[in-house]
């Protein structure tokens, strides 16, 4: 059985988001983009705390919203898993996040001034970031 490794993520103090939310986005992250995979093993809610010195409270609320969407699972008396891949949201749910995203990406990047094709250039790029850490 392998360890668990720490969890590389950082909180913003300065971020709006609270720190449960920045956990919970930071782990979906490292699961889609594959940096975490099936069967890895998360480090504990006191370990994970203790790393990012915060409230183990927050930890355990954050786990507890990526166990119940299907992220993680429990494995009594071991810890916590990365669940195998499934499609964790319905096709209608998945569209409401996808639109809900898309306006507010657009309310926050037009008062900004950028031109549409620079905006689009620019999203292109960052998924071309996440593609290779996808496949590797």
């Amino acid at each position: 059985m392998a360890r668990p490794q720490p969890l590389m993520i950082q909180i913003a103090t300065g971020d709006p988001r609270p720190i449960g939310k920045q956990i919970v986005d930071a782990v979906r992250m490292k699961i889609a983009t594959g940096e975490l995979g099936a069967g890895d093993q998360l480090p504990s809610v006191r370990g994970l705390a203790q790393q990012l010195t915060i409230n183990p409270n927050t930890v355990a609320k954050a786990y507890a919203e990526l166990t119940t969407e299907g992220w993680l699972e429990s494995r009594q008396g071991m810890g916590l898993y990365v669940a195998t891949k499934r499609q964790r949201l319905s096709e209608d749910e998945r569209e409401r996040r996808l639109d809900d995203a898309i306006g507010r990406f657009v309310n926050d990047v037009i008062p900004l001034g950028y031109p549409p094709d620079e905006v689009q250039a620019r999203v292109a790029d960052e998924f071309q970031q996440l593609v290779p850490r996808k496949i590797a």
